[in-house]
């Protein structure tokens, strides 16, 4: 078999990349894109295996991923995924190193953050791509010796067919150009005296790459502030280790305590602290619950749909598109919002994928449209909430369009992150940033609404009680000292 040489690096031609391209990895991001998209890595990046990488000097995530790259043989411009696979002259196994201390200043380029020398070693062995079933290989990644990245080209999005056929639609792809065709869930990030190894191998031909290995070394050299130095958020800390747990950050969501507090109290109350702090337009109006006695809080993941048109839905209505990639990927304590645009006339979810939604851990579906199957949904643990039942499929009025955008549903502005409750009396928006502030509020309030009730049972009038006047503020807090705040405390 051939090996990557010296001459193999200096004879190849563009390097590129694509963004997100496995199921597991798009699962793990919780975001999956509908085709595929691509960025450039420079050739000076390439390295032989048993090269050593450098982490920049004032860099903490240098991150690995262990990827299938294809090596194209001949020239293809405008070819068919059909036609595709027969320009690829050698596959073999690659590592598409990059730091995220400086994507911020890439603005999306991955210029610097991905092309640092050394960031892309390939090789070992190049295995022929004639004869290969390109849906049959697998790669594998090892940290020190132990497993952490195993998938097979059966769990890609698109196909490597696909993707040369795309690229070469604007392209010429020429002998000696290197596509990396994307990594798979487990990446994460290497530090200094980290040996990170990347194995390709066929399953069914039974020939592999080698191990590519590559060791990582610290750097010295500090950037100079004539340029953009590194820079990192508790985001990119969670994208490079792969989660937030593995970041060491505490994880995304609603955490037990705060969804503990905003349930312990109604929407009408919260509604009134939210507009103490100027936020009347913050109610999703007009939609009822499957479940009303269920009081729900969550974080909102976003759908939107947009007007059938019969062109548009062949090529984002069917398969596996933007909705049911969604529910796909909902995650303990999601509210799953759609904007449906009040359009009832047909469902926007069903039986089967609300209970993939519950199975996945969600706390609540919220359509501003139709829903059908309504008895099954309704059986259901969690709550959905919609305008009204409508036996009719999706495609009758929606076109599933995109997701994790800020979108409109019930009259509402809504974005990815916010906090949604929602209970008999109907569905808030909650800022994250104040959201720890009015249920504290709320269950204050509600303390005091319990002890005005009291005084109301007992026969007293509500001039001066609701709202209390300083007198009566000074013999709730004597009532407050024997009545503790249930709800205060956790």
């Amino acid at each position: 078999m051939e090996q990557v040489t010296a001459a193999t690096v200096k004879q190849a031609g563009k390097v590129i990349a694509v963004h997100v391209a496995y199921r597991s990895r798009a699962d793990q991001r919780g975001r999956t894109p509908a085709k595929p998209s691509y960025f450039l890595k420079a050739s000076s990046s390439l390295s032989l295996g048993g090269s050593d990488i450098e982490r920049p000097a004032g860099c903490e995530l240098l991150a690995y991923e262990g990827e299938v790259a294809l090596v194209i043989g001949t020239a293809a411009r405008r070819v068919s995924p059909e036609n595709a696979w027969t320009h690829v002259g050698q596959v073999t196994a690659a590592n598409d190193f990059g730091v995220y201390d400086l994507k911020y200043a890439d603005k999306g380029s991955n210029v610097r953050s991905k092309s640092g020398d050394g960031f892309t070693p390939f090789g070992p062995g190049l295995i022929p791509a004639a004869g290969l079933d390109p849906a049959t290989l697998r790669v594998r990644t090892w940290v020190n010796g132990e497993l952490v990245q195993e998938d097979t080209t059966a769990g890609l999005l698109f196909p490597f067919s696909q993707i040369i056929a795309d690229l070469s639609q604007l392209m010429t792809l020429e002998p000696g150009d290197v596509i990396l065709t994307g990594t798979p869930a487990g990446s994460s990030v290497a530090v200094p005296g980290d040996v990170v190894e990347v194995e390709v191998d066929s399953l069914d031909a039974g020939l592999g790459t080698g191990r590519l290995r590559t060791a990582v070394v610290q750097g010295t050299a500090a950037f100079a502030d004539y340029g953009n130095g590194p820079k990192t958020t508790d985001a990119d800390r969670e994208d490079a280790w792969g989660s937030a747990e593995a970041a060491g950050l505490a994880p995304k969501g609603l955490g037990a305590e705060l969804k503990r507090k905003l349930t312990s109290v109604g929407t009408a109350t919260l509604s009134a602290q939210l507009r103490q702090r100027g936020l009347n337009n913050v109610s999703i109006d007009g939609l009822k619950s499957t479940r009303p006695e269920v009081r729900i809080a969550g974080t909102a993941r976003t759908l939107r749909y947009v007007p059938n048109r019969e062109d548009l839905f062949k090529t984002h209505g069917g398969g596996y598109n933007a909705q049911k990639r969604i529910i796909d990927t909902l995650n303990d304590g999601d509210v799953l919002v759609m904007e449906a645009r009040g359009e009832a006339g047909t469902g926007t979810v069903g039986d089967i994928l609300a209970l993939r939604a519950q199975i996945n851990g969600a706390a609540a579906i919220v359509t501003d449209g139709g829903v059908r199957d309504v008895a099954a949904v309704a059986a259901l643990d969690m709550p959905t909430f919609f305008t009204g039942a409508h036996p009719a499929v999706l495609g009758r009025r929606h076109i599933p369009w995109d997701t994790d955008l800020t979108i409109s549903c019930g009259g509402a502005t809504v974005q990815p992150g916010d906090i949604i409750v929602g209970d008999a009396d109907g569905l808030l928006v909650i800022p994250p940033s104040l959201a720890e502030e009015v249920a504290d509020a709320a269950i204050a309030q509600e303390h005091e609404e319990t002890f005005i009730a009291e005084m109301v049972s007992r026969g007293h009038g509500v001039e001066g009680l609701y709202p209390m006047n300083a007198a009566w503020r000074a013999k709730f807090a004597e009532w407050a000292a024997s009545h503790p705040n249930p709800a205060a405390r956790p």
